[in-house]
């Protein structure tokens, strides 16, 4: 899933990059937009990974008492 999202992610980036430059034209508020986007997209990466490795700590936790 976290791929799924992340590909997501990356495809609504590029969608919004070619948006701002369909004018001929890349001036400062196009690239804050940018630079904003890229920062949302790096912390919700992050973000799905955080959750996965939780999730997999979790998990072997789980596994390991249950061989006790």
């Amino acid at each position: 899933m976290d791929n799924v999202k992340q590909g997501y992610r990356e495809g609504e980036n590029k969608a919004k990059e070619t948006w701002r430059k369909a004018d001929g034209e890349e001036d400062l508020a196009d690239k804050v937009g940018n630079l904003g986007d890229d920062i949302r997209q790096g912390l919700g990466n992050a973000g799905d990974k955080v959750d996965h490795e939780v999730d997999k700590a979790s998990t072997d936790d789980i596994v390991r008492e249950d061989r006790r």
